[in-house]
């Protein structure tokens, strides 16, 4: 872990979705109150597919977004069980 907190979105993001908007929000929020800076990144769902799913050794936590349906329900899920079986700390609304 660095000195940032790097947090991974699994979701598709929309720019003028309100509910991504505030997604967006609640992690500076939550990396204010931590006292450290967070890097946040949206994971497009269809690159999520795979066993495991690529690419996400690289995040202190994942956040699974509202928006369903997502492009890609099995990336989606590929990224949840990828933080079960790893033992990532994980947030989904």
């Amino acid at each position: 872990m660095g000195q940032h907190l790097e947090i991974g979105v699994i979701g598709d993001l929309d720019p003028s979705s309100s509910t991504h908007a505030a997604t967006d929000a609640a992690l500076d929020h939550a990396a204010a109150a931590l006292g450290r800076p967070a890097r946040v990144s949206w994971l497009a769902t269809p690159g999520l597919e795979g066993e495991p799913a690529p690419g996400l050794e690289r995040f202190d936590g994942l956040w699974c977004s509202p928006g369903s349906p997502y492009r890609s329900m099995t990336g989606a899920l590929a990224g949840i069980r990828f933080a079960r079986e790893r033992g990532r700390p994980f947030f989904a609304t």
